[in-house]
Formats: structure tokens, C-alpha cells, sequence
């Protein structure tokens, strides 16, 4: 009987019938950089946001954030205070914690008076699944074409996206 499971086992592991589950070790986002992932944000107001509120020709960052995490807060103290040299980018901030602890993030920092932030909840998980985020914050950064350029996997500072689209647009 054992020979017998052992020559089904060989059989098996040869033909592919015995296969671990498939995990594909390449991320969404580095198979399709020409475009913006579809999302739905659930934003301060209740209200549903989709890709169709990035404007056209404008460069995009978008940011995953825990309103909990202190580099995520000293970045969007940080980006609040530079928004008139940065005026020209589109945000979109998204978290997957409870709305209102999001809320109280927006209202500290003053995003939400930002007509080019668009700031809220993904319910769905689209985001981290979609580029494998492992830390906060987490920034895309795609150029005016909404094409790719860049990720941090830690966030980055304001001058530092300044320049990479200066130089990328």
C-alpha cells in the first residue's frame, strides 16, 4: 500500500495534479504601469470617489496611510504646509482604517481643504493589494499621462516628488 501512495505521489508531483496554490510573486502594478488602478474611496463626506475624479493631464501620487502611523502624520503635515508648490499634483489619500479615525486625520492636517486631495476609506483593499504594501505611508507616483514612475515603499518628501515630475512631465 505505501509503494502504491508513493508511486501515486510521483505520478501526481509529475503530471501537476498535486499543486500548491499559485502565488504570483509579481505585483499587480509592475505588470500595468500605463494605468491607474480602479478603486472606490469612501471619502470624508460619504460619498464614493472612483479613478473618474483624477483629472486629465495632471501627475497623480497616491498615498496609503494609517492615521495611527507617525511618519504617515509628519507627511501629511508636511505636504499640507507645501500644497501651493504641489497645486498641480492630484492625491488621492486612502486607508483602510474606520472612516471617522480618517476624518480626524483630514481635520488635523487640513487635507480636505485641498480641491486636488481626494481623501478617504478603501473598503474593497483595492490599494494594498494592488501594489503589495507592506509599510505606511506608501506612495505611487505617476506622471501626467498616469503612467508609473515611481514607488516608495516608506513614503517620500515633498521635494523629492516635486522633482521627480519635474523632471518626468
Amino acid at each position: 500500500m505505501k509503494k502504491l501512495l508513493l508511486l501515486f505521489f510521483i505520478i501526481a508531483v509529475k503530471f501537476n495534479i498535486v499543486k500548491a496554490q499559485d502565488y504570483d510573486t509579481i505585483p499587480p502594478y509592475q505588470k500595468d504601469s500605463l494605468h491607474i488602478p480602479e478603486f472606490t474611496v469612501l471619502k470624508t463626506d460619504s460619498t464614493y470617489a472612483n479613478q473618474s475624479v483624477i483629472p486629465k493631464d495632471k501627475p497623480v501620487v497616491i498615498v496609503y496611510f494609517s492615521p495611527e502611523c507617525g511618519h504617515c502624520q509628519i507627511t501629511a503635515d508636511a505636504f499640507s504646509k507645501r500644497m501651493k508648490e504641489m497645486r498641480d499634483i492630484y492625491f488621492i489619500w486612502v486607508s483602510y482604517y474606520p472612516l471617522p479615525e480618517i476624518k480626524e486625520f483630514a481635520k488635523k492636517f487640513n487635507l480636505q481643504q485641498f480641491t486636488n486631495i481626494t481623501i478617504g476609506r478603501d473598503p474593497n483593499y483595492t490599494i494594498p493589494s494592488y501594489f503589495r504594501v507592506k509599510f505606511t505611508p506608501f506612495m505611487a507616483v505617476y506622471n501626467k499621462d498616469h503612467h508609473l514612475i515611481q514607488t516608495y515603499g516608506q513614503g517620500a518628501e515633498a521635494d523629492t516628488l516635486i522633482d521627480l515630475l519635474k523632471e518626468r512631465n
